[in-house]
Formats: structure tokens, C-alpha cells, sequence
């Protein structure tokens, strides 16, 4: 299966459990900078993976592994939102909030693997992650994220901040001091 079929398959109405093209982007990217997500394409496809042929497998596979080499070859990951259009659409329906969802899916998908759970990177984790926390939605009860996702300086400024945090991230959980 080409990664353009891929696409197709991930954005039909074939899929019925997995998530959607960009998202699953986000998600993708999530299992390679942050910590170890162990049978992430259960989490992918909510447990009903049964129904996903060995060709599917193998594509999202090989796109994982496209975004881990894009980042051991110190390239920024090439997201699919950024198109370097001047305006960019932040609403709940836009590109960057459907990659955010899918992001924060795997971030969250295992309590196992806590992303938060080393005291000494929390702070640093909870920054770094905060531009996909506020596109997600997430916590919309919260009165601070609320007003977050009313300032479109903010979001711009985080938005432009994401390449780069994803990297951070990859060096805070794959590296040693």
C-alpha cells in the first residue's frame, strides 16, 4: 500500500475506528518523540485493529518510521498543517486542531507511560506539549486554556512553535544528559 492510499483509507468511511489523515499524523508523531507507546496501533484504532489488513499495518508503520528518520536526520518534522500560508485557521475544526487530537490521543493513551511522571521533566513536558493541549481542545473547562485559545497572538505564537517542540521532546525522552 502506497502512503497515498494510505491517506485514502485513513480519510474514507472505511475507517471506521481510526482516526483521520492529520490526526493520525499527530499520533504518529507523538509515539516517535515521546515515550514508548507499546502496541500503539491498538490505542490507533480503538482496540478494533482485527479489521486492518497487514498492507495498512505496514504503510502506518512506514510512515512512523518516516517521521522517526526525519528527525534522527535533524530535519523538522514536515507537518500537515503547515502549509506557509499567512492565515491559519485555529478553530476546533481545523488541520492543527484534528493533528493536536491525534497527538494528545497517544500522548494520553497509555497510563503506563507517563509523559509527566519524571519530576525532574514535568515542567519541561507540560510546556513543550502546551501548544497541542490548547489546538486539541482538551480541558475545555479550563478558564486558562479557554482564554489561551481566545488570543490569536498566542496561538500564532505556538502554532510556530510546534517543529521545534516536537524535536525538544524527542531529545528530552531519547537522549541522556
Amino acid at each position: 500500500m502506497t502512503h497515498d492510499e494510505l491517506i485514502s483509507f485513513l480519510d474514507s468511511d472505511a475507517n471506521q475506528f481510526g482516526l483521520d489523515s492529520i490526526a493520525t499524523h499527530g499520533f504518529l508523531t507523538a509515539t516517535v518523540v515521546g515515550k514508548p507507546l507499546k502496541d500503539w496501533h491498538l490505542a490507533l484504532f480503538e482496540m478494533n485493529d482485527a479489521e486492518l489488513t497487514d498492507a495498512i499495518k505496514l504503510a502506518l508503520y512506514a510512515w512512523q518510521v518516516d517521521i522517526m528518520n526525519q528527525l534522527k536526520s535533524e530535519s523538522p518534522i514536515e507537518l500537515p498543517f503547515a502549509d506557509g500560508s499567512e492565515e491559519v485557521d485555529y478553530s476546533p475544526e481545523s488541520d492543527i486542531s484534528a493533528w493536536s487530537v491525534g497527538f494528545v490521543d497517544a500522548m494520553y493513551a497509555d497510563e503506563a507511560h507517563d509523559w509527566f511522571a519524571d519530576d525532574e521533566t514535568e515542567d519541561d513536558v507540560a510546556m513543550l506539549t502546551l501548544p497541542m493541549v490548547i489546538f486539541s481542545g482538551i480541558d475545555e473547562d479550563d478558564e486558562t486554556l479557554q482564554a489561551m485559545r481566545h488570543d490569536e497572538d498566542l496561538l500564532a505564537q505556538m502554532a510556530n512553535n510546534i517543529e521545534g517542540n516536537l524535536t525538544e521532546l524527542f531529545l528530552l525522552f531519547h537522549t541522556q544528559d
